[in-house]
């Protein structure tokens, strides 16, 4: 796209009550101090964006005259279309007009936008100071802006064979940036799951090393089987002892009790024999008669008798089970108990050498379970880490060829655009401006000028856009390239009022 500039019409702007500038390829603007130089390279940049040629807020109208309104007009073509526009100011309110017709603020700013694409690019390309204006990541996103990056297959090309293809195969599916934040997270997780698989990994060896050597289950199970079919044929005689020794005790119990009531009896036998007919009746207390003195010694012989047959009774039972006691002698079961426990401390060993093969065996899976976890995890940490180097040298080596790539567009700057993070050794945007070794804030005010022109140039090439271009204070500077597009320039002469001169280029 190509911006020519035809004709300027200031109207009681600063300090002109009117003044019409024609353009040609160069303009020259001429004069003394406050003769309004310097006004008229602004009017353009308040005519589109309100701002001055450094890009602040501008107040354009008159201090040292009367005046009815502002008005600044400006006649150009882009890429041979005729376009009209106008700013102004009447009664404190801001006025637009488009190919002379009054137009809305919004209308207006739409089609400056449409023209000019980007307010920033503009008025770097007009004034090659305002670039300088910006903060250093903007003139970096600018420049950068118009300079396509190396294509992926640039940089793999340049890159070691491994970090080339690892990448290229992955950024099929996602974007490097998204791949650093994948394997960064995973970097990150997978550093605290190794040091923990590590923890285990020692922790479930030092179990292991602890534990006996293994024996073999089955024969050990075999022995143990056999100790307990031992242990239940004793268990059977000392049952079978234990009925004949509860029978012989339960005898002896019945016998000792026989005896007990054999005694009691022998007592009660004495009282009896002893016991006396009295005379009187134990109930009226009247002499007893013959007929009832008989009735009482019967009463008496029959409870005689009747002992008789009670005492005889117990010592017969007492004497048949004396007999029976005869029949079945104690059986001792201390030989059979020892041997019983002995037995069961000999198993008991046994299932503890089983349980401690099957705890060897369950010990021996989950080391060898730890050890492949630790494996896979480092495997993993590795791999991000591998990944993130690869994305560390992709970034370094395109960061190197969009440096030299745009180091090429300039014959007498460098650029820095990137830097070295001592930190991480990342590769973070930078951008520096230097000539001849020295950063732009440092130059002079020829030096930036020619800095200043050399830049636009570039800007101006990469970015398509052809557009006038001014340069205040020319008197500071001898001999400067003509940069692509027109050009206005604006030179101090002392003792000379104001005065415009144009060329055409042959």
């Amino acid at each position: 796209m190509e911006i020519k500039f035809k004709t300027l019409t200031l109207h009681n702007f600063k300090s002109h009550r009117d003044l019409t500038v024609n353009f040609g390829e160069v303009t020259k603007i001429t004069g003394d101090n406050t003769k309004g130089k310097s006004s008229i390279l602004e009017a353009i940049p308040w005519l589109l964006y309100s701002v001055d040629v450094l890009g602040s807020k501008s107040d354009p109208t008159p201090i040292n005259y009367e005046y009815d309104h502002t008005l600044v007009k400006l006649h150009f073509v882009v890429d041979e279309k005729d376009v009209l526009l106008g700013r102004g100011i009447e009664k404190g309110k801001a006025t637009y007009y488009i190919n002379e017709v009054p137009a809305k603020a919004k209308e207006y700013e739409e089609l400056v936008k449409s023209l000019f694409d980007n307010k920033d690019l503009f008025l770097s390309l007009y004034n090659p100071s305002y670039y300088f204006t910006l903060k250093w990541n903007e003139q970096r996103e600018l420049l950068l802006r118009y300079v396509s990056a190396p294509a992926n297959k640039e940089v793999f090309a340049q890159l070691p064979k491994q970090q080339a293809e690892k990448l290229g195969e992955l950024m099929k599916k996602h974007s490097l940036a998204d791949l650093e934040k994948i394997h960064r997270d995973n970097k990150n997780k997978k550093d605290k799951a190794y040091i923990a698989a590590q923890s285990r990994t020692k922790t479930l060896q030092e179990q292991f090393d602890q534990q006996p050597q293994p024996i073999d289950i089955q024969a050990t199970k075999e022995k143990a089987d056999k100790l307990t079919e031992q242990i239940k044929e004793i268990d059977k005689i000392i049952e079978s002892a234990d009925e004949n020794n509860q029978l012989i005790n339960s005898i002896k119990n019945n016998i000792k009790s026989l005896i007990q009531r054999r005694d009691e009896m022998k007592e009660k036998g004495k009282k009896l024999n002893d016991e006396k007919i009295e005379d009187i009746c134990r109930v009226c207390k009247q002499p007893l008669q013959d007929e009832a003195r008989q009735a009482a010694e019967a009463e008496k012989q029959q409870r005689v008798d009747q002992f008789k047959e009670e005492y005889v009774s117990v010592v017969e039972k007492r004497q048949k089970l004396e007999q029976d006691l005869k029949k079945y002698a104690y059986i001792g079961i201390s030989d059979q108990l020892d041997q019983m426990r002995e037995f069961e401390r000999e198993r008991m060993k046994l299932w503890e050498q089983i349980q401690g093969s099957q705890k060897y065996a369950q010990l021996e899976e989950q080391l060898s379970k730890a050890k492949e976890d630790e494996e896979a995890t480092l495997a993993s940490l590795n791999g991000s880490i591998f990944i993130i180097d690869a994305i560390k040298a992709f970034a370094a080596k395109e960061a190197e060829m969009m440096a030299d790539k745009v180091q090429a567009l300039f014959t007498t700057l460098s650029l820095r655009l990137f830097k070295l993070n001592k930190g991480d050794g990342e590769i973070k945007p930078d951008f520096e401006i230097e000539m001849d070794g020295k950063p732009y804030r440092k130059l002079s005010l020829s030096e930036s000028i020619r800095a200043g022109l050399e830049l636009r140039d570039v800007l101006s090439q990469q970015s398509g856009i052809i557009a006038p271009c001014m340069v205040d204070n020319a008197e500071s500077i001898t001999r400067f390239k003509q940069p692509n597009g027109q050009l206005m320039t604006s030179r101090v002469v002392p003792g000379q009022e104001l005065t415009i001169e144009t060329e055409d280029m042959k």
